[in-house]
């Protein structure tokens, strides 16, 4: 069995039960984190429709959450979801804004380590970041 994941009459992922069980569980984390919908609509007779608009929004304050993360475990563990998103964000024609090295005024890190690791460039950070996520697409049938 699988699900579908659509926007519109087009599907972005069609991944196994366990995949997609294990996505929406972590889609309903990351709202409440961000406090913010993702725009991924509820899953109803295995189809879900994603609303671009609301979805854009919800990516644009993942990247900018994942980038001020410093703490080497947290990064490690939102990436793959961050990645994921990014294959959907892709696929639907969705560019997201990556945000800047230099941290607007008052936009502190989130999820400090200490002895706090160093940021990659801006460049280094988004290059590495959309890699993984090519790399995986490949694996997230359509």
């Amino acid at each position: 069995m699988s699900q579908y994941y659509d926007m519109g009459d087009r599907t972005l992922w069609n991944p196994s039960n366990g995949a997609s069980r294990l996505f929406i569980s972590q889609v309903s984390f990351w709202q409440a984190e961000l406090g913010l919908p993702s725009g991924i609509g509820p899953m109803q007779s295995d189809e879900c429709q994603i609303d671009p608009l609301v979805f854009k929004v919800f990516i644009d304050a993942l990247l900018a959450w994942h980038r001020r993360t410093s703490h080497a475990v947290t990064a490690a563990l939102s990436e793959g979801f961050v990645a994921t998103v990014l294959v959907l964000a892709d696929r639907a024609g969705i560019e997201p804004q990556w945000p800047p090295t230099v941290l607007p005024e008052g936009a502190g890190l989130a999820e400090v380590q200490v002895p706090r690791s160093p940021h990659r460039s801006e460049d280094a950070w988004a290059a590495a970041l959309r890699q993984k996520s090519r790399d995986l697409g490949r694996f997230m049938p359509a």
